[in-house]
């Protein structure tokens, strides 16, 4: 379900209540992990912790550089995880320990469906937003991009 909100607090307040109040508890989550350097803002309809233009402008779709997001689908709830699914080993780790919180394991290519809070493991989902720094990350995308370069 896309948005039109302009901003986090107007996204929450056109979700129902039950929704508006596990979004948010899991927006404390990202926002009490996130580090510096990344911005809070609406974009692509959900909620997104990007990399500003003003610190990476040269992205290959001229928006900024997603690093994770929150969103309320149709049938359930997801938190967007692109960061970590740019590094394999990141990925595998977090799987690992995600499966061995015992709770229900929903993913997709870079995010994590959820219908209740209960299904999330805010601790690692916290743990994985602080692991990447926005210079390591803009780094990482710097590398990426020079070697499909090399490549062609």
């Amino acid at each position: 379900m896309r948005s039109d909100a302009n901003t986090p607090l107007e996204y929450l307040a056109e979700l129902p209540e039950d929704r508006r109040n596990q979004i948010s508890l899991v927006r404390d989550v990202i926002l009490e992990n996130l580090p510096s350097g990344y911005e809070e803002v609406m974009n692509w309809g959900m909620i997104v912790y990007q990399v500003p233009l003003s610190h990476y402008p040269d992205t290959y779709n001229k928006q900024p550089l997603m690093y994770a997001a929150l969103a309320s689908q149709k049938n359930h709830m997801a938190v967007y995880l692109s960061g970590i699914y740019m590094y394999p080993d990141k990925q595998k780790g977090f799987e690992q320990a995600y499966r061995e919180t015992g709770k229900r394991f929903d993913v997709g290519k870079s995010c994590v469906r959820f219908r209740k809070l209960e299904d999330l493991p805010l601790d690692l989902i916290g743990e994985s937003i602080a692991s990447i720094s926005m210079e390591v990350f803009i780094k990482h995308v710097r590398s990426i991009r020079s070697s499909k370069k090399s490549n062609k």
